[in-house]
């Protein structure tokens, strides 16, 4: 007598084996053929539905693999960083750009002196600054920029934001409001032609060195000439205006071309020379000159 259960419960171990695996099963009929194709479908590979996600809170629904590419990438793609906001750039001009100059300078990626105008030494020299560290070269002063250059520099003093002269004069010391006087302020390097009070012109000056200091008090000028080369150090002096024991208020070539990099030997170095020209023109034998902090 043949065993049929035998041949039975392997089909059975089967069919159950297929079913756990998601394959496709034909369980046999009452005679033993095999029947209508019978899917079986794990827990996994049932499609989500709104109503599953309704009722399974722990499920996300996932982009369609038959969603265009561009659908797919921009639901992935992070939102474009917007562009640091431009504080400065060529053309501007003010105490924030002298300010700019100055701490640039700090740092060697500007030459010339603060003159507060944002022209193509200062957009090279920002370029210059952004491409050592690592910033996009635009030549523009950004946020980023600046906030970069501030944290490497030092707030700028009076000396270093009008290394070539130009900072507002200070009020006048009190000895200067009668007569005919040249008021000369070192703490704002400038010298003011005053008359009764009145402020006739004002121009920028650079004074002595530590160890040849210009003197400070009342003095009056004694001698006047035009084309006057030093006896002592052979160098030229145009336009003097002598006050004090060889001490005289006079154009500086030097001045001119370095600025407050220089000192003098401790006259009052002009450099504008149409401004000494004209005060020259003005300034008599006898009028008063005073030197103040």
């Amino acid at each position: 007598m043949r065993n049929s259960g035998r041949p039975a419960a392997v089909l059975a171990s089967a069919a159950a084996l297929a079913a756990l695996c998601g394959c496709t099963v034909q369980p046999p009929d009452a005679d033993g053929k095999a029947g209508a194709p019978l899917r079986v479908q794990t827990p996994e590979s049932v499609p989500q539905t709104p109503e599953s996600l309704l009722t399974d809170p722990t499920r996300t629904a996932q982009p369609s693999l038959s969603a265009p590419a561009s659908a797919l990438a921009s639901a992935s793609a992070p939102a474009p960083a917007s562009a640091p906001r431009v504080l400065w750039s060529r053309g501007d001009s003010g105490p924030a750009v002298r300010e700019l100059q100055a701490r640039l300078r700090q740092l060697d990626w500007l030459s010339e002196g603060p003159s507060g105008s944002y022209g193509a030494l200062t957009e090279r020299g920002v370029r210059g600054f952004q491409g050592k560290h690592g910033l996009p070269q635009t030549g523009r002063t950004d946020a980023v920029t600046w906030q970069r250059l501030v944290a490497m520099t030092h707030p700028p003093g009076t000396w270093e934001l009008y290394l070539m002269g130009g900072q507002p004069a200070g009020a006048p010391d009190p000895r200067c409001l009668t007569g005919r006087v040249l008021c000369i302020d070192k703490t704002t390097r400038t010298l003011r032609w005053m008359v009764d009070g009145r402020t006739v012109t004002s121009t920028a000056v650079r004074f002595g060195t530590q160890y040849t200091p210009t003197r400070e008090g009342v003095f009056h000028v004694y001698w006047k000439a035009r084309n006057w080369v030093s006896t002592l150090y052979h160098s030229p002096m145009p336009y003097a205006m002598f006050f004090s024991r060889g001490q005289a208020v006079h154009y500086s070539y030097d001045f001119a071309a370095r600025g407050y990099a220089g000192g003098s030997h401790g006259c009052v170095n002009v450099r504008d020379q149409a401004a000494i020209q004209q005060l020259f023109a003005q300034v008599r034998v006898g009028d008063k000159v005073v030197v103040y902090w």
